[in-house]
């Protein structure tokens, strides 16, 4: 890509889209463009052609996705799937009638099976059932591979998949009912650690930037430890879901801005198709490699935010897939690797929330 190149970053407000405008800029590209949901809506077919039509970007990013954690995947199945397809459907479709360079695509690591070999390589695809609680998003995400990859096998495109592990970092999603894990679990020690402390100014400016179910640092107190304690947050203690056992691998999400920039500027579709008569597997993983459980994570996390309370895990509720680690090495064997370990990202994290 060149500096002055036209570059249009689908979601470039979200955990992903706001990290790869930032790395762009900080690379010396000129010509970036990204638009909010109230300026342009993505499920909106006309209005997605409109905006190709008028901006002509010559390469996209498409880091826009309806996403969530555990307790949104499983509740709100029919927005997961029909959503996210919708989104797809409208920017590959464009980008192709617009003759656009190339295109990154953003998958998911839910993408593969439930029990799929572990660590988890790009040819495990499609190869069992998959965990129940992310269906819905899966299959999309999966077709949006699937496009991507007809789109490039019948017309030459030159579209890339790439399935990043769980990602967390700046412009997170810290809503406890749909965010995923880690920012769930920073937030909730944080809550907790103040309660415990009965520093009640620290929980209002939380919930006043944060509502949660429309309670912020106006309601009264009972109506916020009411609150606060149907998501596990007393002055007792953190309540987490599941039994706390699952492993699982995390990437700061600057670095995964890193590396999808470093694949649009040099990895290409027919470095990835190979020489088989039957292609197919042709996407990226991009993770570290390395895991932790989520008891550890808590641990980890508690430490952070110096919070000695309690922390127990509800059994009852769900884990979710118990173990889905990435094989990084096609990404490593094209040139790039990670730098930053969890507890790094761990204390960056806290910092960039309580600013």
């Amino acid at each position: 890509m060149n500096k002055d190149a036209k570059i249009y970053i689908a979601g470039h407000r979200g955990l992903v889209g706001s990290a790869i405008l930032k790395d762009l800029q900080n690379k010396g590209y000129t010509q970036l463009t990204g638009r909010t949901h109230s300026e342009l809506d993505l499920m909106d077919p006309a209005a997605v052609r409109r905006f190709f039509d008028e901006e002509q970007p010559e390469y996209v990013f498409l880091a826009a996705a309806h996403v969530g954690g555990i307790l949104a995947n499983n509740t709100y199945r029919a927005d997961f799937i029909y959503n996210n397809l919708q989104i797809q459907q409208n920017i590959i479709g464009e980008s192709f009638r617009h003759n656009v360079k190339k295109l990154l695509f953003l998958g998911s690591t839910c993408i593969y099976p439930r029990d799929a070999k572990q660590p988890i390589g790009e040819n495990e695809l499609l190869t069992a059932p998959l965990e129940y609680t992310n269906e819905p998003y899966a299959i999309a995400k999966i077709a949006g591979l699937k496009m991507c990859e007809s789109f490039n096998l019948q017309y030459g495109a030159n579209y890339i998949a790439v399935m990043p592990t769980n990602l967390y970092g700046p412009n997170d999603n810290f809503d406890l009912e749909r965010s995923h894990v880690l920012p769930a679990m920073i937030r909730k020690i944080h809550l907790a650690k103040c309660l415990q402390e009965n520093n009640s100014e620290a929980i209002k400016t939380d919930l006043n930037k944060r509502p949660v179910e429309r309670i912020d640092g106006n309601s009264s107190k009972e109506e916020i430890q009411g609150v606060l304690s149907k998501y596990g947050i007393t002055s007792q203690g953190v309540e987490l879901w599941g039994t706390g056992k699952p492993l699982r691998e995390f990437l700061w999400s600057e670095e995964m801005a890193d590396a999808c920039v470093f694949i649009m500027e040099h990895v290409d579709f027919a470095q990835l198709k190979g020489t088989d008569k039957e292609v197919r597997n042709c996407h990226i993983n991009i993770g570290t490699g390395k895991e932790i459980t989520i008891k550890e994570l808590a641990g980890l996390i508690a430490r952070t935010v110096n919070y000695e309370g309690n922390i127990r895990f509800n059994s009852d509720k769900p884990d979710g897939t118990m173990r889905k680690l990435t094989d990084p090495s096609k990404l490593h064997s094209l040139g790039w690797h990670h730098r930053i370990e969890i507890d790094e990202g761990v204390r960056r994290m806290y910092e960039w929330y309580l600013k």
